[in-house]
């Protein structure tokens, strides 16, 4: 089967618009001519893709089947298009890297730093997520690589051993909790927190965590970097749940009393996730073995 870019940018654009007549407009077509390709790319797959609703043109089972494999066509492309476009600038490579909170903040920039080095000729798009959004985004195609926390399914994809670290909680030091070694994290939400940004998945994590327990979390303030969350918890305004390696990375020593988290999940073994090593680009496949030796080296 030989399939049209134009008819499957008309796919895309109805289904996003729920209008034949809107998702024309959007790719400059005319909606006679949108009403004629739509039918000779329905004619092809053998099957309707759309069922008309006085809500609009809405996606069938097949439509929605068909939707996720042209998402993924025209994320190559433009993946593709920005490679290509990169040796005219003297580039050559470009990786798409998503990574959690744990690994963006404690071990990664300086693994990166060094990678980028020497690797002159590739560049990295890097952008925090939450392990879940991870395994979906490489999965489709999104991302290259992801970096997720080892308790996370990752389905078919192929998973690296990357990293270990593990959640703790900084307060100051005349903090109630300051001298108590370990404690459940329980107790811990008895206390105010100090927090990252809404949309970090470190906090998703610990309202998630927080949820499972069934109490509430108790925020006095939002940060927007590991760095401004830990002065907080230093100065007293509320206790902070951080990577270790990120607080040991950010304050000096003793500026803030460490508390162990009693539960298994604590302990974060970090993983590297990718769809087919085999068919990736020559720079994602270095990155993968600079990541996993850069970890034994700092061991």
């Amino acid at each position: 089967m030989r399939y049209d870019l134009v008819d499957l940018k008309l796919f895309r654009a109805i289904a996003d618009t729920s209008s034949l007549s809107a998702g024309a407009t959007q790719i400059f077509l005319s909606p006679g001519s949108a009403s004629y390709r739509l039918k000779n790319l329905e004619r092809l797959v053998g099957t309707a893709l759309f069922t008309r609703t006085p809500r609009g043109m809405l996606l069938t089972r097949a439509g929605e089947n068909l939707l996720k494999h042209v998402l993924t066509v025209f994320s190559d492309l433009e993946r593709m298009h920005a490679e290509m476009s990169g040796f005219a600038s003297g580039l050559r490579g470009n990786i798409r890297l998503y990574a959690n909170s744990s690994s963006l903040n404690g071990f990664l920039p300086a693994h990166l730093s060094r990678f980028l080095v020497e690797n002159p000729q590739c560049n990295i798009e890097l952008e925090e997520h939450s392990s879940d959004d991870i395994v979906m985004s490489v999965s489709d195609g999104t991302a290259d690589l992801g970096i997720v926390a080892a308790d996370v399914e990752a389905g078919a994809l192929q998973v690296f051993p990357y990293a270990h670290d593990r959640l703790v909680l900084a307060t100051a030091p005349q903090h109630p909790l300051a001298t108590r070694g370990q404690i459940p994290f329980a107790e811990a939400l008895d206390h105010d927190f100090v927090c990252m940004q809404r949309s970090s998945s470190n906090f998703q994590f610990l309202t998630q965590t927080a949820a499972k327990l069934g109490k509430p979390l108790k925020v006095r303030i939002h940060a927007h970097n590991f760095a401004t969350v830990l002065q907080l918890s230093r100065d007293n305004v509320g206790i902070a749940l951080v990577p270790e390696r990120v607080l040991q990375n950010t304050m000096p020593a003793d500026s803030c009393a460490v508390v162990a988290i009693a539960e298994d999940w604590a302990e974060r073994k970090l993983k590297i996730v990718a769809r087919n090593v085999a068919n990736a680009s020559h720079f994602a496949r270095t990155l993968i073995d600079h990541l996993l030796l850069s970890n034994e080296r700092s061991q």
